[in-house]
């Protein structure tokens, strides 16, 4: 099941979880993890985009280690709420980790430019944000999606 209504999502895991969270780049995918009562999401693995069945393998691996039920995938709309071609390779990716579970797509508009503000606040190094920013990002989604599906 893939949707983007929230509502929906969360009847098809009526008991919560531990969920993921994917920031899906073309060279990268970051994941963040969030605990099973949805309160937080932290950072967790960056995946090297390599063959799309390794990069699965490296997801599974970590959804089965952490008893992953559900995924949050950033969704990445044009600031008119259009889609745009990332938006679709991102929609087909979707439909290739389907199988894992429930998937919200989450609008991901601003994670980015968020997570790079905060990084700036944070006086980190080009370098360390460079290795960083996708993982936060995931994050950033991630844990803008629980708290909307707990405040439903």
């Amino acid at each position: 099941m893939i949707t983007t209504d929230r509502a929906i999502f969360r009847a098809a895991l009526p008991d919560g979880g531990r969920l993921i969270g994917l920031d899906v780049g073309t060279k990268t995918i970051g994941t963040a993890l969030c605990d099973a009562g949805w309160s937080f999401a932290s950072p967790a693995l960056l995946i090297r985009r390599t063959k799309f069945a390794k990069d699965k393998a490296q997801l599974v691996d970590l959804m089965t280690a952490q008893h992953v039920r559900g995924l949050v995938v950033g969704l990445p709309l044009n600031l008119d709420g259009t889609e745009s071609p990332r938006s679709q390779a991102t929609r087909s990716m979707a439909r290739l980790l389907d199988d894992l579970g429930p998937v919200l797509l989450w609008d991901e508009r601003w994670s980015t430019v968020a997570v790079e503000r905060f990084m700036i606040e944070q006086d980190m190094s080009r370098a360390k944000r460079a290795e960083r920013i996708d993982n936060l990002a995931a994050a950033h989604i991630l844990q803008a999606a629980i708290d909307a599906l707990v405040a439903a």
